[in-house]
């Protein structure tokens, strides 16, 4: 994944550069406006970090100058500017998402990952795990040609657990993301569910795709 900062204090640019490529990111770095259009005419980013207060042309310039190009490049912009007036008008700019200073990157970096998921969600809705296809526009589910019929809830929990493939999904996320955290919700309310999407997915296939992991959660997986 390639991303550029297009951040003129040197300190954050290359603390920003230095955490991406931990995470397996290639990163870029222009300390202007000018040098960031530059970069983004010539290459092709998945998400540009935008500083606001840059020298020359400022953050909100090169956000118009961007969509202008008619680049839909997911845009973080990046500025100490805390009021509800600056970020309406970072966002209206053309910017995806907005974080202020100071910051933590664990935050920076869980907002790239969010800003490119939808991205790629956008171009291809179809989630695909073996023999599983899960429709996210149409929110349809179809395993080796078969369509299964969901609750929407039993479809929500599906597709929160395919976005996270691979990874548990704890109990109390899960309550967050379907219920908001009500407090009469409990794990036996959540494993009744489970156990009523396991047997519509998995039940009379060999391959089981829906894993329970004792004391922390669910995963799907092939």
């Amino acid at each position: 994944m390639n991303i550029l900062i297009i951040e003129d204090d040197k300190k954050i640019a290359n603390y920003s550069k230095e955490g991406f490529e931990e995470e397996g990111f290639i990163a870029d770095i222009a300390y202007n406006g000018e040098d960031g259009l530059a970069l983004l005419e010539k290459n092709t980013y998945d998400t540009v970090i935008l500083d606001w207060m840059l020298p020359g042309i400022d953050g909100i310039e090169v956000c118009k100058r961007v969509r202008a190009l008619g680049l839909t490049t997911p845009i973080i912009m990046l500025t100490a500017k805390v009021f509800i007036e600056d970020k309406i008008l970072g966002l209206n700019s053309g910017a995806d998402d907005y974080i202020s200073k100071p910051f933590y990157f664990e935050e920076l970096l869980a907002r790239v990952n969010a800003l490119m998921r939808r991205a790629s969600y956008a171009t291809n809705p179809n989630i695909k795990i073996a023999d599983l296809v899960i429709d996210m526009h149409k929110r349809e589910v179809v395993r080796a040609g078969n369509a299964i019929d969901l609750t929407p809830k039993e479809y929500a929990i599906l597709e929160l657990l395919a976005k996270n493939r691979g990874k548990v999904v704890k109990l109390k996320a899960i309550t967050e993301k379907l219920w908001d955290n009500e407090d009469d919700i409990n794990s036996n309310i959540i494993n009744v569910y489970m156990h009523h999407l396991r047997h519509k997915i998995d039940s009379g296939y060999n391959q089981k795709l829906i894993k329970t992991v004792r004391k922390l959660g669910f995963k799907i997986d092939s």
